[in-house]
C-alpha cells in the first residue's frame, strides 16, 4: 500500500470512529445515561437496551471523567452538559467535613465510600483542566490549584510515591503506592500544567517520574508494573505502557533527561511483543510474557490505538482501528470487554469508558 492509500484508509477509520462517538456516545450519556434529577451520569448501561443498570453508587471519579469529555466536545449543548457535571461534581462529591473528594454516594446522592482516593482525586483535577480550557470559570482553576495541593500536603509521601487512598479524616493510609493512580496524576498534572502553575507542575511530575521509576520500574521488561517491585502476585498491563508512552512523548520536555523517558519505548516494545496478537490488547502479563489475563479490555485497546498515533505508526494504526471498530463497536455504542475469542464477557457501558475514547480520539487527528 502506498503511502497516500494508507492515509487515504487512516482517514477513513478515523472518520468512522468520530463519527459513531459524536452521534452514538454523546448523544446516549446527555439522555438515557443522564440522572436528570441527581445532575448525575448513571454509572452504567445496559449494552443491548442502551437503558441505566440498576443504581447500586456514584462515583466522583466517573462524574469527572464524564466532564472531561463534556468539556471537549465541540458544540453547545455538549458545553451546556460541561456546566451541568461541573455544578453537580462540586454539589454531591465535596467533603465539606475534612476537605478532599467523596470516593461515592448511594442512590439518592448521600455520602457512600467517604474514603480519600488518590485516583478520584486526580481526575478532578484533570476534568478542571479541562473544564477551564472550555469554559474560562475561574472556580474551575481555583479548584483544580486546591484539589493538587491536597494531594501534595496528604498523599504524598518522603520517597515521592503517593499513597492510593487515605481514611476520611486523613489520618490512616488505606492503600500504598499504586502505578494507576500515579500514572493518572501524572495525566492530571500535565493537563494542569496548560492552564496554571507550569513551572511548579514540571517540577512535580519530574519527581514523580523518578520514584516511579525507582519502584515500578521491571528491570526484564522494562515496563512499569502495577505494584511496587518485589509486592507478591504483581503484574504487567500492556495497556498502561502504551498510556504511559503517550503521556511522556506528548509532553517530552517535561520528562527530558529521566530514566522514563528512556524505558519506556523498551517497555512498550516488549509490551507489543508479548501482549498484542489478532484479537487485541490483552488485560495483563508476568515477567516472563506469560499471559496472565486474556480478557480484551476496550480501554486498552484505545490506548494501543493512541500510542500508535504518537509514534506516527500510520499503516499499524490504519489497520489496528479497521480491527478495533469491526470487533468493540456495534450500532447502539460498545462491547466493554471480549475474550480471546471475541466473545463478549462484560454486557454494560460503563460511564467511565467515554473518556477513554476520547483520549484516543484527540491523538488521532495528527497523523491524518
Amino acid at each position: 500500500m502506498t503511502a497516500a492509500q494508507t492515509n487515504s484508509a487512516l482517514a477513513e477509520q478515523i472518520n468512522a470512529l468520530r463519527e459513531h462517538f459524536d452521534s452514538v456516545i454523546l448523544p446516549m450519556w446527555m439522555g438515557r445515561g443522564f440522572n436528570d434529577a441527581l445532575g448525575l451520569p448513571f454509572e452504567s448501561l445496559d449494552a443491548a437496551t442502551g437503558e441505566p443498570l440498576p443504581v447500586v453508587r456514584y462515583r466522583a471519579m466517573a462524574c469527572a471523567r464524564q466532564l472531561y469529555v463534556y468539556a471537549e466536545a465541540p458544540g453547545a449543548a455538549a458545553g451546556a452538559h460541561a456546566d451541568r457535571l461541573f455544578s453537580s461534581l462540586r454539589r454531591v462529591f465535596r467533603d465539606e467535613t475534612h476537605g478532599g473528594w467523596r470516593y461515592s454516594v448511594d442512590p439518592q446522592g448521600q455520602p457512600l465510600d467517604t474514603c480519600q482516593d488518590l485516583y478520584t482525586h486526580a481526575f478532578i483535577v484533570f476534568a478542571c483542566a479541562a473544564y477551564f480550557r472550555r469554559s474560562r470559570n475561574a472556580d474551575a482553576r481555583k479548584l483544580l490549584l486546591a484539589t493538587a495541593e491536597t494531594i501534595e500536603s496528604r498523599f504524598r509521601g518522603a520517597d515521592g510515591l503517593y499513597h492510593a487512598a487515605l481514611s476520611p479524616d486523613w489520618r490512616q493510609p488505606l492503600r500504598g503506592p499504586a502505578q494507576n493512580p500515579m500514572m493518572h496524576l501524572t495525566e492530571a498534572y500535565l493537563a494542569a500544567a496548560q492552564v496554571a502553575e507550569p513551572a511548579l507542575f514540571a517540577t512535580r511530575l519530574r519527581g514523580l517520574a523518578q520514584a516511579m521509576t525507582q519502584s515500578f520500574l521491571s528491570a526484564p521488561t522494562q515496563c512499569i508494573a502495577e505494584l511496587p517491585q518485589g509486592t507478591p502476585g504483581n503484574r504487567i498491563e500492556p495497556g498502561h505502557q502504551f498510556e504511559w508512552l503517550s503521556l511522556v512523548r506528548e509532553s517530552a520536555e517535561v520528562f527530558d533527561g529521566l530514566d522514563l523517558a528512556e524505558s519506556l519505548p523498551r517497555g512498550v516494545h516488549w509490551a507489543r511483543g508479548h501482549g498484542v496478537d489478532a484479537a487485541g490488547v490483552v488485560a495483563a502479563l508476568d515477567e516472563r510474557g506469560g499471559v496472565l489475563d486474556d480478557i480484551r479490555r476496550i480501554w486498552a485497546q484505545t490506548e494501543y490505538l493512541r500510542v500508535l498515533a504518537v509514534l506516527g505508526e500510520r499503516a499499524a494504526l490504519a489497520e489496528a482501528l479497521a480491527g478495533f471498530r469491526a470487533r468493540f463497536l456495534h450500532a447502539a455504542g460498545w462491547h466493554e470487554c471480549l475474550d480471546g475469542s471475541g466473545a463478549v464477557v462484560r454486557a454494560d457501558m460503563p460511564s467511565t469508558s467515554p473518556y477513554h475514547l476520547a483520549t484516543c480520539l484527540a491523538a488521532l487527528p495528527a497523523v491524518v
